[in-house]
């Protein structure tokens, strides 16, 4: 009889997450085993009571979720538990802090579909902006873009000291080239917009970052997404449910359009499951990350 799928999700936080607990019974998963308040240095033992209980043919029914808000941690862990396999019993891993993997990708992936449709450009032929970029989608969607090549800025609603810290630690760790900025009025955002072709919206739910007014002022605006689904939207004039609609309140004569919230958790929540599918299908373990993640995001657009 085969056995039993299990996967065993680790979080540092006090709780797990009740999206990703929900994703993984409805991708095929038999039983779902959570641990919370993980620490870094439990993740090489749990690993390794995981796959030496069930033999070979167990362990290709079994994988790791790792979740948390620490996008940095996420991937220490995920590193972690890759070191303590040791084949034949090595489990697939899979990293989404927060989901901010999978909805940056998500989010990343449909804006450079509307950017290469409606105006024949790549990102690396642009230059990006994420407002509410220091927090984890924030920073998975700058990290992404930069990583294919777009000029991308972090944008702090506070402080720009904090977005250069966070843009200068992600930089080392993943040999991109983010930089900071800060957008704490709309004279600042303004001036931030002048030379954008691209702006993500990724900041907290319920908060309009960019009004129409702002938006009117940008001179070369190509493509705009925004992940927030909670009323008002963070740019002001994009539907949930938008995805190459004309950008309202831009000039029109940029021909700019909006990406909404929908439509990015549309291909999230497709890539969230087909990636937890993946760990249950695969020839060999898979370690997934955001990079896994962007991949399969392209494919689904």
């Amino acid at each position: 009889m085969e056995k039993r799928s299990i996967l065993h999700m680790l979080d540092p936080m006090p709780h797990n997450s009740p999206f990703d607990i929900n994703m993984a019974m409805d991708a095929g998963f038999d039983v779902l085993m959570p641990y919370s308040n993980v620490k870094l240095d439990s993740v090489y033992g749990l690993t390794q009571d995981a796959i030496f209980s069930r033999g070979p043919a167990g362990v290709r029914r079994t994988g790791i979720f790792i979740g948390g808000r620490d996008l940095g941690l996420a991937m220490d862990m995920l590193k972690a538990s890759q070191q303590a396999m040791v084949p034949p019993f090595e489990v697939s891993v899979f990293a989404d802090p927060s989901g901010a993997f999978t909805t940056a990708a998500a989010l990343v992936a449909c804006v450079e579909k509307q950017l290469q449709s409606q105006h024949g450009k790549a990102l690396s032929d642009c230059k990006a902006l994420v407002f509410g970029g220091t927090g984890p989608v924030g920073i998975a969607t700058g990290v992404i873009a930069s990583l294919a090549g777009a000029q991308t800025a972090l944008v702090d609603h506070l402080s720009a000291e904090t977005a250069d810290d966070v843009a200068k630690a992600y930089n080392r760790r993943f040999a991109c080239t983010l930089t900071g900025a800060c957008g704490r009025t709309d004279a600042e955002k303004a001036e931030l917009l002048r030379d954008a072709d691209i702006i993500f919206c990724t900041a907290k739910a319920g908060i309009q970052v960019l009004n129409a007014a702002t938006l009117e002022t940008a001179l070369q605006l190509k493509v705009a997404g925004d992940v927030n689904a909670v009323p008002p939207a963070g740019i002001e004039g994009i539907k949930r449910n938008d995805l190459g609609t004309p950008l309202r309140h831009a000039n029109p004569d940029l021909n700019a359009v909006g990406v909404g919230a929908l439509a990015v958790g549309n291909v999230k929540y497709q890539l969230q499951n087909e990636l937890l599918r993946l760990m249950l299908t695969a020839e060999k373990p898979q370690y997934l990350d955001f990079r896994a993640a962007f991949g399969k995001a392209r494919e689904l657009v």
